[in-house]
């Protein structure tokens, strides 16, 4: 059975149906009579196709919501392919359209065999581009230990590991603070092995709703359970003879824990609510934030899995640790940025370079690199000051010890909070006090602990 899914936007509830009962049988159908509706399943389904009616308010003037909408998805993917329904009253909106970027244009009453084939067609056309692009990026990643920059020694043991653990199929768990790069580790790890002309496919088990993990990983099958209306296979199986790559492993419900193992040692799946035994050929490489170590003491994550994943350790250090490496690494943000932009910028200011190597860096490299992009946009002049940064307040100077201690204290919370992602129990936990102390600190100390939750 096809995977595609297909997004029907048309304010008719005539026309869903009509649609949803001619494609139903070979595709995967959502259907969305607003604009709200369609952004929300557009987000959260990711559609391969959307067939959208020009005209969903006619009241504020023919196209006027169908084209919004259009520019709206070209802008969120410009690889999925969008028809247009119109009525006759509407095709020069419809032409502009194609202009815009639409694929193709129908006119109601529609002629649904005529669709059909324009989606087969058009879907194929799609699964070419996209093969066509993941080519190119693994063209462009098979040297991606150019990616990693670094001259500490903390690094260099990293990727004296990476270069080893490379050329086998050892499972391996990547662990350091969040931006340190843990992806891009993962990325190296399999872009250098054999299996570098196969998929890599990374699933945030923290961004995936509990309720939706275990599909998005096992797939599954035609009515499995509500809203299944085909086939899918999941990223283990898309995974077929390349790597899979867990982030926030320790984010995964414990139950599903159990599942992921038995995958490990049988080196097999069954899609949900099928029976079929699935054989897999695929490597698995995790990574997380926590102290895994913790977790399994407390019983939150399983000491036979977190043995299973932990063949082969890799500990990245934060950038606060790294030395001169916050330098290399502003610097090659700046080039590639500036690049990018069309911004002519020379460089940062001497008191720029000071401001980076003193700041604490929380957010590790990831906050370096938004910081930079940001400068290249706000600088007004040649030259890269603190302030574009927003690095000026980071200086430092004279303090008593009662401020002194407030800004260690202030600190220490940020991080705990930054480590917990906002959330205010677990950073109370691990910074041994209880939730009314630490809330009381927050409030001192003018923090919001939602500003972590990322």
């Amino acid at each position: 059975m096809p995977e595609n899914g297909i997004l029907v936007v048309d304010d008719e509830e005539g026309i869903r149906t009509q649609l949803k009962w001619a494609l139903a049988k070979d595709y995967e159908v959502f259907l969305a009579g607003d604009i709200d509706s369609a952004r929300k399943i557009m987000t959260q389904k990711s559609p391969n196709l959307i067939l959208l009616d020009i005209s969903l308010t006619p009241d504020m003037g023919a196209g006027t919501e169908g084209m919004q909408l259009l520019q709206e998805i070209l802008s969120f993917d410009n690889t999925i392919k969008v028809i247009m329904i119109t009525g006759n009253d509407s095709r020069e909106n419809a032409r502009k359209s194609v202009v815009m970027g639409a694929y193709d244009f129908y006119s109601k009453p529609i002629d649904v065999e005529e669709v059909k084939i324009s989606i087969k067609r058009d879907l194929h056309i799609q699964s070419l581009e996209r093969e066509n692009k993941r080519l190119l990026e693994d063209l462009e990643r098979s040297h991606e230990f150019r990616e990693i920059i670094s001259s500490c020694n903390q690094m260099e043991e990293v990727l004296n590991v990476v270069r080893r653990v490379s050329t086998t199929d050892a499972t391996v768990l990547i662990q350091g603070e969040s931006g340190t790069g843990k992806e891009l580790i993962a990325r190296a790890i399999h872009y250098n092995s054999t299996r570098k002309d196969k998929p890599f496919i990374p699933v945030n088990c923290s961004a995936i709703p509990e309720n939706l993990l275990e599909s998005e990983l096992f797939g599954h099958e035609k009515g499995a359970f509500t809203d299944a209306y085909a086939q899918k296979k999941g990223k283990l199986e898309l995974a077929q003879n390349g790597t899979v790559f867990l982030d926030e492993i320790a984010e995964m419900p414990f139950q599903l824990q159990a599942k992921i193992l038995r995958t490990l040692q049988e080196h097999e799946i069954e899609r949900l609510g099928g029976s079929e035994r699935i054989k897999l050929d695929v490597r698995v490489l995790a990574a997380t934030n926590r102290d895994i170590k913790k977790e399994v003491e407390e019983k939150r994550f399983r000491k036979d899995l977190y043995y299973r994943l932990n063949v082969i350790s890799i500990n990245l250090p934060p950038l606060r640790e790294r030395g001169e490496d916050v330098i290399l690494l502003a610097n090659a943000f700046l080039n590639r940025f500036k690049k990018e932009m069309r911004i002519d910028i020379n460089g940062f200011t001497e008191e720029t370079l000071k401001a980076i190597r003193d700041y604490d860096w929380l957010g590790n490299v990831r906050e370096l690199e938004n910081k930079v992009r940001r400068a290249i946009i706000m600088a007004n002049g040649a030259y890269i000051k603190p302030e574009d940064m927003e690095l000026a307040y980071n200086q430092p100077r004279r303090m008593d010890l009662k401020e002194t201690r407030d800004t260690f204290e202030s600190n220490y919370i940020q991080e705990a909070l930054l480590r917990s992602k906002g959330n205010v129990n677990s950073a109370a936990e691990a910074l041994g006090v209880t939730r009314t102390t630490l809330y009381s600190l927050i409030s001192k100390y003018n923090l919001d602990n939602k500003e972590y939750s990322d």
